[in-house]
């Protein structure tokens, strides 16, 4: 009878622990290696029987994976109308001396060409293939220490990073996409495709689910609860879900789009300091201009009150403010001007293409096509503005060349990863 009781009792345990497997690993991940390969291939994923992944082996990343899946709902779509990067759409005030050009408003592409190329001017497929190879194999050799010094977290594994720095990974599984957003970088119109990928968010004026990014609201693609990221997905299902991720990895496409750092910077400032934003300046810039402005007496409370009196933290305390080493004693670096490096991990995912801002246009088209759905859905796009340098040139010409030097240190490894030159010395 003891036998017996003991049977029944593995048979329940066993049960038990086999409907907690299959939920926890039933992922449609094509595998059950738990670490992702650190090669320079990735996996083609096709569809098999009854939902099932085959994973045929490896493709060379200079061949465009095709996609045979398809997304009820989704349509082709025209050109879109312009859409811009910056949320609240305040005209351009540049800090340049009086008489000279100020800089054009910032749009979804940002920055422009340092080539100098024309719209239209695209580089055939083969030149394609060959500017993603090179962008990646500089990550790689950035990261294998081949090319440049070392940096904060370059050679730790990706198991070693906390969840909390995951926050930025976006997890599309219909798709089969990982796209790691960085502010300031088109991240808005990228979270739209994204949301119009995964129809995950329902338009309340037709009730259905979003088919035209464009539609979507800027304010509604930021709230983080319409995606699924990696650290949200480690919170709901523990340390077990660490090997769905590396499953994810393997076998997803990831991708990543990279803007040159001061440019980026400029972006930041703009858009959440020349205009009253309510948030950024009380947790932002009150204490930049408490600590750095000449200003005597206390300082406005609110954003409303700061405009009001014309009062607003400079550029150049901006930049003090990012260059303070207590800064980051207090807390960890805003998203908006946090080192891409930092945000989306180059040297532990190995990115399947990664785009340039300055190259917006052409790389979206070739990204799109690349996951199979460029039929369905177009990236929105806006005007060309000005190139990076002249914005560079622009705005920094009166930050103190030391200033200068230190915070190109403070961002250095996101201009040697993404390939982006170091800033003239005399601006």
């Amino acid at each position: 009878m003891g036998t017996w009781r003991g049977l029944r009792v593995a048979f329940v345990v066993g049960s038990l622990f086999m409907i907690l497997m299959i939920i926890v690993y039933w992922d449609d991940v094509g595998g059950f290696s738990l670490y992702p390969q650190r090669d320079t291939q990735h996996f083609q994923i096709h569809p098999g029987p009854a939902g099932s992944l085959t994973t045929p082996g490896p493709v060379q990343q200079q061949q465009e994976p095709t996609s045979t899946r398809s997304s009820p709902g989704l349509r082709p779509s025209g050109p879109l109308s312009p859409l811009a990067d910056s949320k609240d759409g305040s005209p351009f005030h540049s800090p340049a001396e009086p008489g000279s050009e100020k800089p054009p408003h910032e749009d979804s592409h940002g920055g422009g060409e340092r080539t100098g190329d024309e719209p239209g001017d695209e580089p055939g497929e083969e030149d394609k293939g060959r500017g993603q190879e090179e962008r990646k194999q500089r990550i790689m050799d950035v990261c294998s220490g081949k090319t440049s010094g070392d940096f904060p977290g370059r050679t730790r594994a990706f198991e070693q990073i906390p969840n909390r720095e995951l926050d930025h990974l976006i997890v599309d599984d219909t798709h089969q996409i990982i796209y790691c957003y960085v502010p300031k970088v088109a991240c808005t119109n990228w979270k739209r495709v994204m949301v119009v990928l995964s129809q995950s968010l329902v338009s309340p004026s037709s009730g259905k689910p979003y088919t035209e990014p464009q539609d979507i609201p800027a304010d509604v693609v930021h709230n983080n609860s319409i995606h699924l990221t990696f650290a949200k997905f480690w919170r709901h299902y523990g340390s077990l879900s660490r090997h769905l991720m590396a499953l994810k990895l393997q076998h997803y496409t990831k991708f990543i789009f990279v803007r040159d750092p001061f440019v980026r910077l400029i972006s930041a400032y703009r858009n959440k300091f020349e205009s009253a934003n309510e948030n950024f300046y009380r947790q932002f810039g009150s204490v930049m201009l408490r600590r750095y402005g000449n200003a005597t007496g206390d300082v406005p409370e609110s954003a409303a009150d700061a405009f009001a009196a014309g009062v607003r933290p400079s550029f150049q305390q901006f930049i003090t403010y990012l260059l303070d080493a207590d800064t980051e004693k207090e807390a960890v670096f805003n998203e908006h001007w946090r080192q891409i490096y930092r945000l989306c991990h180059p040297c532990q995912v190995q990115y399947d293409f990664v785009g340039h801002l300055e190259t917006l246009e052409a790389d979206s088209k070739q990204l799109l096509k690349m996951l199979g759905v460029d039929q369905w859905i177009h990236f929105p796009t806006g005007a060309r503005n000005r190139t990076a340098s002249s914005w560079e040139r622009d705005w920094f010409s009166h930050i103190p060349v030391a200033e200068r030097e230190a915070l190109y240190k403070l961002y250095r490894p996101d201009f040697e990863l993404f390939g982006y030159p170091k800033p003239e010395r005399d601006l």
